[in-house]
């Protein structure tokens, strides 16, 4: 899959158009009000250039999981009077409890350049996660071109983020284009030195990740609760740190095989280790090969930290998956701070993937320094892994 060659908004005449766009409205709620709205924000630049080339404007999203049928608790209410607010014009909710329904369609028909209507929960069709084609069509039947800007979906074949593309006109909004230049290019064609960063409970979510980075890197660093299966490969004392059994071979294969194509593969050389899995118990620092019975490893320690950190410092690109410890707690995030800071102060193409990292540099205030959070968890992962994405490869390429 070429992702990078993918048709973008830029690449097709909208005016006149209906076009329906894709977005990514999952947003949480409490008592019906937004209490994050950064997907919202996220998507405004694909709607807005949209609206101002005179596109008649068709978003749709899901939110929640109403598990195929018409639930008001999940109803798009609150994202259309976000919208609204955010856009500075009214946008209306198609009050459709089959979505597509005699409001949508009579406003979509009605909808004049530059306007901007909303359908109601996607996922309130129990057709949509299967991916069926007569709600695909129905889909379709509102608009002459779709837009995808969803990437946060675009790892799931669903009616509105691949069905729909195969009877219409598609290509992505600017969020998937920056998504693919930035993760596509780092994988395709990385300023160097290319260095991966993954953390994270469990080596068995990131095999495919680490497999397919050994091809691509210079140096791969693991942290997190998944570096103790590879340590315990090398035969050290863990206590009761976190282990997947099953996969101690497949660390080691990996190793070996990281260390046969000159990949410097480097797993932590000290931990700060707790007596329980708890915010405010007892903790030290000890040797990766030296951690005592009845204590388990809960983040880097130290001497891993500027190990890390000099890995860091002279990256071209950064491509960071996964905390290096217990992140939420105080007393666990210091290795993740270490690396978090690093990066930031790499000067290199830094991106960051997955969404405890995401939640971990928001958190720690280094967001803005940066180059590019990806928005969807699952997504960057499977991309990460170079897996094709079925939203994306569903898109028009380019000529």
């Amino acid at each position: 899959m070429d992702a990078l060659n993918k048709k973008t908004i830029e690449d097709i005449d909208v005016k006149g158009k209906r076009v329906l766009a894709r977005c990514d409205f999952n947003v949480p709620l409490k008592d019906g009000v937004i209490t994050n709205d950064k997907r919202i924000v996220a998507a405004l630049p694909t709607i807005k250039y949209l609206m101002e080339n005179g596109a008649k404007v068709i978003l749709c999203s899901h939110l929640g999981r109403p598990k195929g049928e018409y639930k008001p608790e999940f109803s798009l209410a609150p994202v259309a009077a976000k919208l609204s607010e955010y856009l500075g014009v009214e946008v209306k909710l198609a009050e459709d409890e089959n979505v597509v329904g005699e409001n949508a369609k009579k406003m979509a028909a009605e909808l004049e350049e530059g306007e901007v209507m909303l359908l109601e929960n996607v996922r309130y069709r129990a057709e949509e996660t299967k991916n069926e084609e007569n709600f695909s069509k129905e889909l379709a039947s509102l608009a002459d071109v779709f837009v995808n800007d969803a990437f946060g979906t675009a790892h799931r074949a669903h009616c509105s983020t691949t069905g729909v593309a195969a009877y219409l006109p598609a290509v992505c909004g600017y969020l998937i284009q920056k998504e693919i230049e930035f993760m596509g290019g780092a994988l395709a064609n990385p300023k160097r030195p290319l260095v991966a960063i993954l953390g994270g409970a469990k080596v068995s979510d990131k095999i495919g990740v680490i497999s397919n980075l050994i091809d691509k890197c210079d140096t791969i660093i693991i942290g997190g609760g998944m570096a103790y299966t590879f340590m315990k490969y090398l035969g050290h004392s863990i206590g009761d740190s976190l282990l997947e059994a099953d996969w101690i071979e497949k660390a080691g294969e990996m190793m070996a095989d990281a260390e046969a194509k000159g990949v410097n593969f480097l797993i932590p050389i000290d931990n700060k280790v707790g007596r329980e899995y708890d915010e405010n118990t007892e903790a030290m620092v000890v040797n990766s090969d030296e951690i005592p019975e009845g204590w388990m490893g809960l983040d880097i320690g130290p001497a891993s930290q500027d190990l890390f950190v000099d890995a860091i410092k002279g990256a071209g690109t950064v491509i960071w998956n996964g905390p290096m410890g217990v992140s939420e707690w105080k007393n666990f995030e210091g290795g993740t701070v270490a690396v978090a800071n690093a990066v930031a102060e790499s000067g290199a193409i830094s991106i960051i993937g997955g969404g405890d990292s995401v939640a971990a540099v928001t958190k720690l205030g280094f967001a803005d320094k940066m180059s590019h959070i990806s928005t969807g968890g699952g997504a960057s992962l499977e991309f990460l892994e170079g897996k094709e994405l079925p939203g994306i490869a569903a898109l028009q390429d380019k000529d």
